[in-house]
């Protein structure tokens, strides 16, 4: 087929809930992407931050053809060898003391929740459940995670929504502390707010949210299912706060590629989820699990954390210095390569701009453009990028 015939396909047999660009993607290759019809895009959204190795990465390739002519799937009612030793490395990284996995982002917060009501009914009591959330963020799209999420476009068509979760102003510890009471088991945050605009909190919010939990008995969960794994410039975002939550989400960068979503806990907070409180089939197979370690461990060994700190800065630098000639940027913001530009105009006009000029990049809300690259750019990909954008925006 075309890709004229690709795309009336697509409209005949797909469910149109995603807004999709007239293009059919065939094949990548370290920063770039091409199309049914050979035309190569530099790839500045790394399929919404999830390639942080870029495509075809040779060490990730090799482990999805070990692991694939190994062992592909077996039930959590058995332990499998991938799984335990991804697990492991997780816990030697962080701050946590259990992992649980599952298969996507939002599936890491529904497990996150869970922990969190069980926690607070066997510490506390059965009228602890509330769940406080921030406006303007995201958590996924099930029951429990739309209705987690501070925006209420996501939840139009889907009331009634799950009960038990409330919303304050992001980056407003007066609103949480009001906000907090007897009925509170969990206050659950991105420590930077990635689809809600890239917004990042004052140095004093995440470790004021930290005293908050520790005061009242509530469990702090940190949601990095965008940030974590290097993108801001360490390994996790909560490492710039000084603090460590309680329960942390880790998802798309995890296995650069493969569905696989983690949930990290102390072992205070993990140790609800005994036998039969919850599980998954497919979550942590030996599949996906061999695939992430591979992922991880070059993650580590290349020092990603650090190269997307360096050039996070030289992409910044070159955006601030274009918003001195294009009134059009108000504002730059981001940690790392999660980077957004907020604009006095709609962002999808620009993002479409820039793919027909041969850059693929993101919007974050209506007029937020947002960068987030594999962290294995150059400083020659950000130029490309930036002069992409550049005449964009002269348009």
């Amino acid at each position: 087929m075309d890709t004229k015939q690709l795309l009336e396909t697509s409209a005949t047999y797909l469910m149109a809930n995603v807004s999709r660009a007239p293009l059919v993607l065939v094949r990548g290759d370290g920063m770039r992407v091409w199309d049914t019809d050979g035309r190569e895009y530099l790839d500045f959204g790394a399929g919404l931050a999830v390639t942080a190795l870029g495509h075809s990465h040779s060490r990730v390739t090799g482990a999805i053809r070990e692991a694939a002519a190994t062992l592909l799937h077996v039930s959590n009612l058995y332990h499998n060898v991938p799984q335990i030793h991804l697990a492991r490395l997780l816990c030697e990284h962080s701050f946590a003391d259990l992992a649980y996995f599952a298969n996507s982002g939002a599936e890491a917060n529904e497990a996150a929740i869970k922990m969190a009501r069980k926690y607070a009914k066997e510490r506390f009591s059965t009228d602890r459940y509330e769940i406080i959330a921030t406006h303007n963020s995201f958590h996924g799209r099930t029951m429990a995670t739309v209705t987690a999420t501070g925006q209420p476009k996501y939840h139009h068509g889907f009331e009634p929504l799950v009960p038990g979760f409330k919303h304050v102003p992001y980056n407003d510890l007066r609103a949480m502390e009001m906000a907090v009471d007897n009925r509170t088991a969990a206050i659950l945050v991105e420590p930077i707010q990635g689809e809600g605009g890239v917004h990042i909190p004052d140095d004093d919010y995440l470790p004021g949210l930290r005293k908050l939990c520790d005061e009242s008995g509530a469990l702090l969960i940190l949601d990095e299912i965008q940030t974590g794994v290097g993108r801001t410039g360490r390994l996790w975002a909560y490492e710039h706060s000084g603090i460590e939550p309680d329960i942390m989400t880790v998802a798309k960068a995890l296995a650069n590629g493969l569905p696989i979503g983690a949930t990290l806990a102390t072992r205070d907070a993990g140790s609800v989820l005994t036998p039969g409180t919850h599980g998954t089939t497919f979550g942590g197979n030996p599949f996906v699990t061999a695939v992430a370690i591979a992922s991880f461990t070059t993650v580590l060994d290349e020092k990603i954390p650090e190269r997307a700190a360096r050039i996070g800065r030289y992409l910044m630098e070159g955006l601030r210095r274009m918003a001195t000639t294009r009134p059009v940027i108000r504002a730059v913001r981001g940690r790392g390569l999660l980077i957004g530009a907020e604009l006095s105009v709609a962002a999808g006009p620009i993002v479409d701009a820039c793919r027909e000029d041969g850059v693929l990049i993101l919007s974050a809300g209506e007029k937020v453009v947002r960068m987030a690259p594999p962290l294995i750019v150059e400083e020659r990909d950000c130029d490309r990028a930036l002069a992409t954008l550049d005449r964009a925006l002269a348009q």
